[in-house]
């Protein structure tokens, strides 16, 4: 393997946020993935239904109001983070953004979410969909029971007065709640309720000629990372390097252990394991890192399920841990503007001047490490991302966007988008010895199921999830289609 210098993930979003230097002279190495826990199946092919009413019937209206029940019609228990509906409806104005707002919920505002996406076959009476979904935190919901009422509104962005009556999903006149097939149900990526508007169904895997499946052809990068351990030859063959050289980011002193990536069963499936320990020093300190050894990775779509861990598996709590997913390439000169970093870094204890859990993704301009200057954008949310999250970026010629379990988390300007190729990467390690000062061992775990990459083609989460489960039904382990640079 040949000698090239390397970034790694260095955090550090928000300008001033002191950060560790870049060591710009290591080793391009790549490690291995593995495979994911497999999601919960729906309940039975017909296993939701969802009810609708409104409460502002007009024609016009300040903004739409679509109040929905979603029932479980199914025989087992269902996972509400694995719930999308979909209300379609027309902009009035190509130009529009609109605002999305859960005004109150049975189980509370907080487990909703809802975002905006634009429909690939426009029709008379829609162009674009609220998706609502469900956090983690809303639970399961029963066979036979709803999760009563989600009374849920929209506006345009400007507050000027919109027109709904010529929207696909409203109906003025229903104002007491019964079921509504004109908006649509998905569980686990399949469609369960309703009907969209024509040409334009939400994803369903098993249909071919949905247009929410993952486009034709597409050099990809793909890696379900079924391997024996660190030393599995198929690593390196695969065009991966598990790194063992020193250098940053993270504590002085630390080492880059690749006996710590190891490969265990979760689920079923074999996923990539990432250790980090320490003991309280620099010299206990072991971090781990896996990368692609090419950096031939630009526009496209990236993804890879990953496991966060906001506790340690063995040891007291409390260190500035960082754990990521990200590409990356060299920074050849302090300020040089074809430096390109993308990154998902969570860190369960805080850092960086941060108290508690959170999540930035951040896209990268460039930087000068000493005296420290950072030209960037970042996105971030303050909570627990503990346990298996579908992380995805896609980067086409005029903007980075970023989805966490399928929702969108971010969307950064054309000014970072990247002027070169890069590598792929996953790490885990300490920012500082200063969140948890004991002397006792503890541990760390940072998980990975699959990773993908898509060259030059914008996927959504949905298609995302197709692609991954079609290599996984045709037994495809692993494939690399990308060209070299």
């Amino acid at each position: 393997m040949s000698n090239r210098p390397t970034g790694r993930s260095t955090g550090r979003p928000g300008p001033g946020r002191a950060r560790l230097a870049l060591a710009l002279a290591a080793l391009l190495g790549g490690g291995a993935l593995t495979a994911l826990p497999a999601q919960a199946a729906p309940a039975a092919a017909d296993g939701l239904s969802v009810q609708y009413r409104t409460s502002a019937g007009g024609a016009t209206a300040d903004q739409t109001e679509p109040w929905l029940k979603v029932r479980n019609t199914g025989s087992s228990p269902v996972q509400l983070s694995q719930v999308k509906v979909r209300y379609y409806f027309k902009a009035d104005s190509p130009s529009d953004t609109y605002r999305f707002a859960c005004s109150w919920a049975v189980r509370g505002c907080s487990v909703v979410t809802g975002t905006f996406g634009t429909l690939g076959n426009p029709t008379a009476t829609a162009d674009r969909y609220l998706e609502i979904g469900f956090t983690q935190a809303a639970g399961t919901l029963a066979p036979g029971a709803d999760t009563g009422d989600l009374q849920l509104r929209f506006h345009r962005a400007n507050w000027q007065t919109l027109r709904q009556s010529d929207d696909y999903s409203f109906n003025g006149a229903q104002t007491s709640y019964a079921n509504w097939d004109k908006v649509t149900a998905q569980l686990a990526g399949a469609t369960v309720w309703g009907a969209a508007p024509e040409g334009n169904d939400p994803t369903d895997p098993t249909d071919p000629t949905d247009p929410t499946d993952p486009p034709g052809g597409g050099q990809s990068l793909f890696d379900d990372f079924d391997y024996s351990s660190h030393t599995d030859p198929a690593i390196s063959a695969h065009g991966w390097n598990v790194r063992a050289n020193s250098g940053g980011p993270g504590v002085p002193g630390a080492t880059w252990d690749p006996s710590k990536v190891t490969f265990v069963s979760a689920g079923g499936n074999s996923v990539m394991n990432l250790e980090t320990s320490t003991a309280g020093t620099g010299a206990s300190t072991t971090h781990t890192e896996v990368l692609t050894r090419a950096t031939k990775f630009r526009n496209g779509t990236y993804a890879a399920r990953v496991k966060f861990s906001d506790a340690p598996k063995s040891g007291p709590d409390g260190d500035h841990l960082v754990q990521t997913f990200f590409t990356i390439n060299d920074l050849k000169a302090p300020m040089a503007d074809d430096y390109a970093e993308y990154d998902f870094e969570y860190l369960p204890n805080g850092g960086w001047g941060e108290p508690a859990n959170i999540l930035y993704t951040t896209s990268w301009e460039t930087y000068n490490p000493e005296p420290w200057q950072a030209v960037n954008q970042h996105s971030e949310q303050r909570r627990s991302y503990a346990g298996w999250h579908d992380l995805v970026v896609t980067i086409d010629d005029s903007a980075i966007t970023y989805y966490v379990d399928g929702q969108h988390f971010g969307t950064h300007d054309a000014q970072y988008l990247p002027e070169r190729p890069m590598s792929i990467n996953f790490n885990q390690w300490l920012i500082d010895l200063n969140g948890q000062t004991s002397t006792a061992p503890r541990a760390y775990d940072q998980q990975v199921d699959y990773v993908l990459h898509v060259k030059d083609q914008v996927l959504t989460p949905a298609q995302v999830a197709a692609k991954v489960a079609g290599y996984r039904n045709a037994g495809t382990g692993f494939v690399d289609e990308v060209p070299a640079i």
